[in-house]
């Protein structure tokens, strides 16, 4: 686990050094329920917390290149299992490398898609 938060702080540094990178209002997640199949988008606003199955999710900042809204985005999520009361993300998750920082849950995926703009 050391590694992987090691891995990524190098990525998100070597991406801060090589981009310039602005605040988005919101972004768009995508959820999956793994056994039911159900494939859900997330629309949340940066500071808003959200209910998706039996997640708790807060996007605390989205963030995506100067000039490219389309570009790769880079959120800041706490997530919380609601039955449980546990913890089961909290940091950076990068939408072109979703798997580098993923969350751990046995029946839930979630994702970054994109950042959200006015």
């Amino acid at each position: 686990m050391i590694w992987r938060a090691a891995l990524l702080i190098g990525v998100m540094a070597n991406a801060a050094g090589a981009q310039q990178v602005t605040e988005a209002e919101g972004a768009i997640l995508r959820g999956l329920d793994k056994i039911s199949g159900q494939v859900y988008d997330i629309e949340m606003k940066a500071g808003q917390t959200a209910v998706f199955e039996q997640l708790r999710i807060t996007l605390n900042s989205c963030r995506f290149p100067v000039g490219n809204p389309s570009g790769d985005a880079f959120a800041a999520l706490e997530i919380a299992d609601r039955v449980q009361g546990s913890t089961v993300f909290s940091g950076w998750m990068i939408a072109s490398a979703p798997a580098l920082s993923a969350m751990d849950h046995a029946r839930y995926d979630l994702w970054v898609m994109r950042c959200t703009t006015s």
